[in-house]
């Protein structure tokens, strides 16, 4: 019969605490699940050994047993048992997915959730327990919206980065997995929902920006250019002659990122900018055009 190192099949040290024990059983559960590992015989070997060290290491009166083993002159790795070790009880021909090492120790003790054995009907692998969602709200700016933006919080006590994708929406939830916290040492998934700080310059219409602009009352007469404020910068766009207030210009590609590449347009609304005071001559002027029905 061979000896079964419980510690190197996790892969933990012989002085491993019990949360070390939880994590690398997690670890080498989920690698080696059958639900992963569809049809791979040596997959299913190694996921029912991780489960018999888990079961013998995470019980404190089965571990102090084996470790009383393994200090009763067993070398690890190999070799037959000499002496300690506790006696058989229970029934061991149930006990079939354990090796013969564990049958001989630990046949009555081995229980898995619920009070069913590992290999008995209706058994199966010890359940994790559930995790604990946590949500964390995160709040963006439309600038931080176009190109994305990284957050640094802490979350249980630890740091956490989370990347927010530029382009994303009012209330998203960015999740973050295995960073939270849990029941008995399990870390659950956090979800940083997203907020938008409102910013006076634009509104945001899905992945376009609705924003207005001033010109002078000349300019809206006569045309011109004019400076449209975007989110990056300043653009110029043509005035056409006799432009109404209210009119809105399209400025293709100036908007936020879409979910399918690209990104949406900014709807500029123009506002004619009147004179805050008329001097002699402005006044003179304006009144011929009223003369002439202007």
């Amino acid at each position: 019969m061979e000896f079964k190192d419980y510690y190197a099949i996790l892969g933990v040290p012989r002085s491993a605490s019990e949360k070390e024990i939880k994590a690398a059983y997690r670890r080498l559960a989920r690698r080696y699940h059958p639900d992963v590992n569809k049809g791979q015989a040596q997959a299913e070997a190694r996921f029912k050994e991780v489960g018999e060290a888990y079961e013998v290491l995470s019980d404190p009166q089965k571990r102090r047993q084996y470790d009383e083993i393994a200090a009763g002159g067993i070398p690890f790795g190999h070799g037959r048992p000499r002496g300690g070790g506790g006696p058989r009880t229970g029934r061991v021909e149930d006990l079939g997915d354990f090796s013969e090492f564990f049958r001989t120790f630990f046949g009555g003790g081995a229980t898995f959730g619920g009070g069913q054995g590992f290999g008995r009907p209706g058994g199966g692998f010890p359940p994790e327990p559930p995790a604990t969602e946590v949500e964390r709200p995160v709040d963006l700016t439309l600038h931080e919206v176009l190109h994305g933006a990284t957050r640094e919080l802490h979350v249980d006590g630890r740091r956490v980065e989370v990347r927010i994708p530029a382009g994303v929406r009012e209330g998203a939830r960015v999740r973050v997995a295995g960073v939270g916290g849990g029941r008995q040492g399990r870390a659950g998934d956090v979800f940083f929902k997203v907020a938008i700080a409102r910013d006076p310059r634009f509104e945001r219409r899905d992945d376009d920006l609705v924003t207005s602009f001033e010109v002078p009352l000349t300019t809206a007469v006569l045309g011109g250019e004019a400076l449209v404020a975007t989110l990056e910068s300043e653009v110029s766009i043509r005035i056409p002659e006799l432009t109404p207030s209210g009119r809105t210009f399209r400025l293709r590609g100036h908007g936020l990122p879409k979910a399918g590449g690209g990104r949406g347009d900014l709807l500029a609304s123009l506002a004619v900018r009147l004179p805050d005071s008329l001097d002699a001559r402005q006044r003179e002027l304006f009144e011929s055009l009223r003369r002439a029905g202007l």
